[in-house]
């Protein structure tokens, strides 16, 4: 999910738990543990300052991602608690430790994924029923948000409401991407779903040989064709891969990719991404360029 979500979870879950029980400063250390827990996993987007061998695919959304980190963060934010707030108490580790397990369990819904299952597994984890912006979402809490603030209804009633209508989106709009992709996993060697911004509508991108089509399709409409395209199976990736390290991480992470062998490009895209004749992870190399170096090394 992008951050705007994230910390709308964040927020709901502070508004879900609070209670004005307990003291102003337990609230604050509280609020801080509810939003801070639910960004904490995107810390890895730092990686790419670094990255000198084109792994940022990899890393982002890797093992800081991982479900058997989630306790360690968790830790991590119970002690800032103290540190901060001088509050020592084990709910905020538990609550820490939900707000975590929320991020890194939405994001496997997403198109992108996520390394759920690292170290263990390099396996990236992706069900692509929700889109990476959920309208959906910032509608409910946005709305939960107004009505705790305007109505005479417990806040925690509001925002406890608000936890289960998300849940209920993300069972049914998973529930229709599950059927869809059922219909047309019988038509490809390979598959893989993207959720549209629209709610209940899907992208199914399949690769049958060296064919990729781009399908949209709902459970309300007939399916449309929306793009094929042909990859160039038999191109040699070497030189790409020595000159942009970037795209043999893409040729690894994504499901399946498109090989663009052309003259003027060698290259590789990922079609989940292709919108208006381009996908924004295309990793290539200039072929005019590449030859002339060679040559000049010759």
């Amino acid at each position: 999910m992008d951050s705007i979500t994230h910390t709308l979870f964040g927020l709901t879950l502070y508004g879900a738990l609070k209670t004005e029980k307990e003291t102003k400063r337990y609230n604050r250390a509280l609020l801080v543990t509810a939003i801070g827990a639910s960004q904490i996993p995107d810390i890895d987007v730092v990686s790419q300052f670094w990255d000198t061998q084109g792994l940022y695919q990899m890393w982002h959304r890797g093992i800081t991602h991982s479900i058997f980190i989630t306790p360690i963060w968790a830790f991590v934010f119970w002690g800032l608690a103290w540190l901060l707030f001088r509050i020592k108490d084990i709910r905020l580790f538990f609550i820490a430790w939900l707000a975590v397990f929320i991020h890194v369990t939405s994001d496997l819904f997403n198109a992108w994924g996520t390394g759920y299952l690292e170290p263990f597994s390099k396996i990236r984890i992706t069900f692509g029923t929700i889109p990476i912006i959920d309208f959906v979402f910032w509608i409910i809490m946005l709305g939960a948000f107004i009505i705790a603030k305007r109505s005479s209804i417990p806040s925690q009633k509001v925002f406890r409401t608000a936890w289960l209508l998300v849940a209920v989106h993300i069972a049914a709009q998973s529930l229709c991407g599950y059927i869809i992709y059922e219909q047309h996993e019988e038509n490809y060697e390979k598959i893989a779903l993207s959720a549209n911004f629209i709610p209940y509508h899907f992208t199914v991108i399949g690769k049958k040989d060296d064919i990729v089509e781009i399908v949209e399709d709902n459970l309300f409409q007939s399916e449309k064709l929306l793009y094929t395209l042909q990859s160039s199976e038999n191109a040699d990736l070497d030189l790409l891969f020595r000159e942009r390290p970037e795209a043999k991480t893409l040729y690894e992470w994504a499901p399946f990719v498109v090989i663009v062998d052309n003259d003027k490009h060698l290259g590789l895209y990922d079609p989940r991404f292709y919108r208006n004749g381009q996908s924004f992870l295309f990793e290539y190399i200039e072929k005019k360029g590449q030859l002339d170096e060679m040559h000049v090394k010759n």
